[in-house]
């Protein structure tokens, strides 16, 4: 499901309802120290929206940094969209990324961002048969650079399956996403070793 929707991202008059939603959750907890950052909104210019997310993401980074939270304020880059990045650079306290791509094409992106001389956290990756936790996750340790799995535990979102799977496929041989079954137990054991070894 996309949130908000194009209609909503195309149409200044039907914010007022993300402000609210927005202020009212970092009012409720922008000094609370259980958070580590607020990554403000998820891939802008997805769904060939392109730059015409911009004035939104303009607005959704000006309404929380009126609020002064303690926390830092991010959006990930994801695209090569020039625009875009320059914004998100210029805007963002610390630099937020998505790659789901090959440990090489992650070990140049960081490089690039480096330039930036922020902290580093990449928000999503893990996309097995091209992004790998057994060759992926030594360059984040490697770099020093922070990643969030965008699935950990399989349920209703349904990201064992790849983006643009059937409804009602049979579960996929090599998961998609998500590192742990229903009940706790790892998809890929190896793996989950490995996140015990190189992050204790």
């Amino acid at each position: 499901m996309q949130s908000p929707g194009l209609a909503v991202v195309n149409d200044p008059s039907a914010w007022q309802r993300l402000e609210n939603y927005v202020c009212d959750i970092i009012r409720t907890f922008g000094r609370d120290d259980r958070i580590l950052m607020w990554d403000l909104y998820n891939e802008p210019g997805n769904r060939k929206q392109d730059e015409r997310s911009l004035p939104l993401l303009c607005k959704v980074f000006e309404w929380a940094r009126g609020l002064e939270p303690s926390q830092p304020l991010t959006a990930g880059i994801w695209t090569s969209n020039r625009v875009m990045n320059t914004f998100l650079v210029e805007a963002s306290d610390l630099i937020t990324f998505h790659n789901y791509d090959t440990a090489e094409v992650l070990t140049a992106e960081i490089t690039e961002l480096r330039q930036y001389g922020r902290p580093l956290i990449c928000t999503e990756w893990l996309r097995r048969g091209y992004s790998e936790v057994a060759t992926c996750l030594p360059v984040f340790k490697k770099e020093q650079v922070g990643c969030c799995n965008w699935g950990l535990v399989s349920g209703k979102t349904q990201t064992i399956y790849p983006w643009g799977s059937l409804e009602g496929g049979s579960e996929p041989p090599l998961w998609f996403h998500d590192l742990l079954r229903s009940d706790g137990s790892p998809f890929n054991p190896e793996e989950v070793q490995l996140f015990k070894t190189l992050c204790s």
